[in-house]
C-alpha cells in the first residue's frame, strides 16, 4: 500500500513570507506611511501657524528629535534581550517591560520639575516666546523612551506588524492632535504640547495594548535588567546616530539666535524641504546595514554595497536638486505659503548640503556594520562646527546654507574615505540579526529627525 503523500516542501515565496527580512520590510513600509503623515503634520501646522511661529515650533521639535535618537540604542538592546530570553518569557517579559516603563515615568517627572525651574533659561536657549512650552521639550524626549522600549520588546518577540501599527498610529495621533489645536486657534506652545507630548500618550497606550496581546498579562516578577546597562550595550550606534541628528537639526536651532522670527521660520521651512533626500538615504540604509554586516561577517568585501546605494541616492538626488535650483521660491510658496519664500536663495544650497549629509548617512551605516568607531570623531567635529558656521555667517540665509554645504561635503568625503580605504575585519563586524534590528530602530528615529 502506498504511503500518504509527503507534504510538498515550502516554495521560495512561502519561505520568504515568513522570513524576518520580509517582516522587517513591512516595518519599513509602515515607516514610509508614518513619514508621509509626519510631513502632512509639518505642512499643515506650518501653514496654520505662519512662518514666524513655525520657526519656534521647529526649534522645539528639533530638540525633541535629537533626544529621541539615542532611544534607538535602548530599542535594539531591548529587542536583543527579549530574543535571547534575558527578560524571561511571556508574563515575565511583560513584567520587565512594565518595570522599565515605571522608571521612564519617574525620570520624565524628575526632568519636568528640573525644566520647570529652568524654563526661562530654556526659552532663551531655544528662542521660544513661551517659557512653559520650552519646559516641556526635554521631558517630551525622555517620555518617548517608553515607546522605544515597547517597540524593542515587540521586535524581540517577532511583533513586526505591531511595531508597524505603532509607528503609523504615533504620527496619526500627532496629526490629529496638532490639527485640532490649530483649528481651535491655539498658539505655538499649545500646538507643541498637543502634537508631541500629549499625542505620545495614546501611542504608548496602544503599543502597550499590542505588547500585552503578544506577551500576555504581567506576572509581576521582572527580570533584573537595568536601563543604564541596556543603554550602554550599543554605545557606538547611539553616539553616531545622536551626532547625526545634531547635524540634521542644530542649524535650525542656531539660526533662531541670529535672524529675526520671519527669516528663522522661513529657514526652518526650507530645511524641511531640503531634508527630503534624507528619507531616501534612510530607506537605502535599511538594506545597506544588515547586508553589509552579513557580508563582512562572512569575510566578503562589502564595499560594493556602499557603491550601489550611493549610486541610487545620486540618481534620485539629481532631479530634486535641479528642481530646487530652478524654482525654489515657487516650491516654498506652494508647500508652506506665508513668508516661506524668504529662504528661496538658501534652498538650492541647503538641498545640496542635505544631499551630502544623506551620503554621509550611508557611509555611517556601512561603518557601523563593520564595527568601526573612529568615524565618531569626524561626526563630533562636524556637529560642533554647525552652530559656528551659523555664527560667522553674513546677513543672509544663503551664507549659512553655503557654509553647511561645504561642511557636509567634506564630512561625506571623509567618511567615504574611511569606509572604502579601511580593511574589513570580520571579527569586528556586528551580527546580521543585530544589524537588522538596529536598521529598523534607527530608521524610525532618523526619518523623524528629518521632519522638525
Amino acid at each position: 500500500m502506498e504511503g500518504a503523500p509527503a507534504d510538498d516542501p515550502p516554495t521560495r515565496l512561502e519561505r520568504a513570507k515568513g522570513s524576518d527580512t520580509v517582516r522587517a520590510a513591512g516595518v519599513a513600509s509602515a515607516q514610509l506611511i508614518a513619514n508621509v503623515l509626519a510631513l502632512l503634520t509639518t505642512v499643515a501646522l506650518a501653514r496654520a501657524l505662519g512662518t514666524a511661529d513655525y520657526g519656534e515650533l521647529a526649534r522645539m521639535v528639533s530638540v525633541v528629535t535629537i533626544l529621541i535618537v539615542p532611544a534607538t540604542a535602548l530599542q535594539v538592546a531591548a529587542a536583543r534581550d527579549t530574543t535571547l530570553g534575558r527578560l524571561g518569557r511571556g508574563g515575565r517579559a511583560a513584567a520587565s517591560l512594565n518595570h522599565w516603563l515605571v522608571r521612564i515615568l519617574v525620570l520624565t517627572a524628575i526632568t519636568l520639575v528640573a525644566c520647570a525651574l529652568l524654563r526661562n533659561q530654556l526659552a532663551e536657549l531655544l528662542q521660544v516666546s513661551q517659557p512653559w512650552a520650552a519646559a516641556l521639550v526635554f521631558p517630551a524626549g525622555v517620555f518617548w523612551l517608553a515607546l522605544a522600549l515597547q517597540r524593542g520588546v515587540l521586535l524581540g518577540v517577532g511583533g513586526y506588524r505591531s511595531v508597524g501599527a505603532s509607528l503609523v498610529a504615533e504620527q496619526a495621533f500627532r496629526l490629529a492632535f496638532g490639527l485640532a489645536a490649530a483649528l481651535a486657534g491655539a498658539g505655538v506652545g499649545v500646538i507643541f504640547f498637543c502634537s508631541v507630548p500629549l499625542a505620545t500618550v495614546p501611542a504608548i497606550l496602544l503599543t502597550g495594548w499590542l505588547a500585552r496581546r503578544r506577551l500576555g498579562p504581567s506576572d509581576h516578577v521582572p527580570a533584573r535588567s537595568r536601563l543604564r546597562e541596556l543603554a550602554l550595550r550599543n554605545p557606538v550606534p547611539m553616539a553616531g546616530l545622536t551626532l547625526f541628528a545634531v547635524l540634521q537639526n542644530a542649524d535650525v536651532i542656531a539660526v533662531g539666535h541670529f535672524f529675526d522670527a520671519d527669516l528663522s521660520g522661513a529657514y526652518a521651512q526650507a530645511a524641511v524641504a531640503a531634508k527630503g533626500i534624507i528619507w531616501v538615504a534612510v530607506g537605502l540604509g535599511l538594506y545597506l546595514l544588515p547586508e553589509a554586516a552579513r557580508e563582512a561577517s562572512e569575510g566578503s568585501d562589502a564595499r560594493h554595497l556602499l557603491g550601489k546605494t550611493s549610486g541610487l541616492l545620486a540618481v534620485i538626488a539629481v532631479p530634486v536638486l535641479l528642481a530646487f535650483a530652478m524654482v525654489p521660491g515657487t516650491i516654498l510658496e506652494l508647500v508652506f505659503g506665508d513668508k516661506a519664500a524668504l529662504a528661496e536663495s538658501a534652498l538650492p544650497w541647503l538641498a545640496g548640503a542635505m544631499t551630502f549629509l544623506a551620503a554621509a548617512y550611508l557611509a555611517v551605516q556601512f561603518l557601523l556594520a563593520l564595527g568601526r568607531r573612529l568615524f565618531l570623531v569626524l561626526l563630533a567635529i562636524a556637529a560642533i562646527l554647525v552652530p559656528l558656521i551659523v555664527a560667522v555667517r553674513d546677513e543672509s540665509l544663503q551664507s549659512v546654507a553655503i557654509g553647511l554645504l561645504v561642511l557636509d561635503a567634506v564630512l561625506a568625503c571623509s567618511l567615504f574615505a574611511a569606509a572604502l580605504l579601511g580593511r574589513v575585519d570580520r571579527d569586528r563586524a556586528i551580527g546580521a540579526d543585530d544589524a537588522e534590528a538596529l536598521a529598523v530602530a534607527e530608521a524610525s528615529a532618523t526619518a523623524e529627525a528629518a521632519i522638525p
